[in-house]
């Protein structure tokens, strides 16, 4: 315990460091090689808010324990939505888009229910993992293809993101060399956490699925709280709900995956009510999104409760 927690908080210091590297040379080339804002934004900022949870997840899963990936991700939706949009609407009421309320939430939503459908028989394999990333795919092509019909759209997303530099510095090769600096951090950052996470669910006599529920899901979902606090700072909240949006369906389409292409993953340590739980914040967002197109402060409080009861419900099945 003396020396688990320490080196988890390195971890995760590690990783934030290093998708903070990675994003940050990453957009700084594809502005570069002249590649529009809106497709960096909803690229690069959206793998980049997700690639703690991509890095944790393939080192769990490579390292036998599919349940901490499969755990963190859920954990890390349901904490985007409950803690981090919770938050910032109790701080700040977060105006909604019609594109987010009509097409974005309803993807969100469909994601979740397709991931249960391929968890029916107890297990991501790498069939289901293909079928997440050909979702990946048409999810990406589908957004490419409305920013060509929507160029007025394309600067908001990626300006308030903490991580992204609006105007490049430097050469092609000095980006690449961030980027690979940063990947490089990411590997070894997601192996110290996720080594120490195990240890600590091992100390304590938890489940890895129930570390990766709460401790590790609130830790990968740094990021998503970086871009939040961010948008809420500087009054456009409605960034907040966009980065969370795209990042969990990354999380689902990208880092499932993704993980489940390096080894199958289990979901026998996982509830019912945790699958719940995360479909439940979903689908919920519609109906606060299509109220006055606001998230207003009562809802954020709402999300915010239903949050920390769900941690309750973890804490007392411990």
């Amino acid at each position: 315990m003396l020396y688990a927690l320490p080196l988890l908080v390195l971890g995760l210091v590690v990783l934030g460091v290093g998708a903070e590297l990675l994003v940050g040379g990453a957009c700084r080339l594809s502005q570069r090689l002249g590649i529009p804002p809106l497709i960096v934004g909803l690229t690069v900022v959206a793998f980049g808010t997700s690639a703690p949870e991509l890095a944790v997840s393939v080192s769990s899963a490579v390292s036998g324990y599919g349940s901490l990936a499969l755990g963190n991700v859920i954990g890390s939706n349901i904490a985007n939505i409950g803690l981090i949009l919770g938050i910032t609407a109790f701080v700040y009421p977060i105006p909604m888009e019609l594109k987010l309320v009509n097409q974005q939430i309803p993807i969100l939503i469909a994601s979740a229910v397709v991931l249960a459908g391929l968890l029916m028989d107890g297990e991501l394999s790498l069939l289901d993992g293909s079928l997440l990333s050909l979702g990946l795919v048409a999810y990406l092509v589908l957004n490419y293809v409305q920013s060509k019909q929507e160029p007025a759209i394309a600067d908001v997303d990626v300006n308030l993101a903490p991580l992204v530099v609006e105007t490049p510095a430097g050469s092609p090769f000095a980006h690449l060399a961030l980027i690979a600096i940063g990947l490089g951090m990411l590997i070894a950052g997601s192996q110290i956490f996720v080594n120490n996470a195990v240890e600590l669910a091992r100390l304590i006599g938890i489940s890895e699925a129930v570390i990766g529920l709460s401790l590790v899901a609130i830790g990968t979902s740094i990021p998503e709280l970086a871009t939040a606090a961010l948008a809420a700072v500087r009054k456009q909240p409605d960034i907040a709900v966009g980065n969370v949006i795209g990042s969990n369906i990354f999380n689902v389409l990208c880092v499932l995956g993704t993980t489940a292409w390096v080894s199958p993953i289990a979901s026998d340590q996982l509830s019912l009510i945790d699958f719940i739980t995360m479909f439940v914040f979903s689908l919920i967002l519609l109906p606060f999104a299509r109220s006055g197109f606001t998230i207003s402060r009562k809802e954020g409080a709402i999300l915010l409760a239903a949050y920390i009861g769900y941690i309750a419900y973890l804490t007392i099945q411990t």
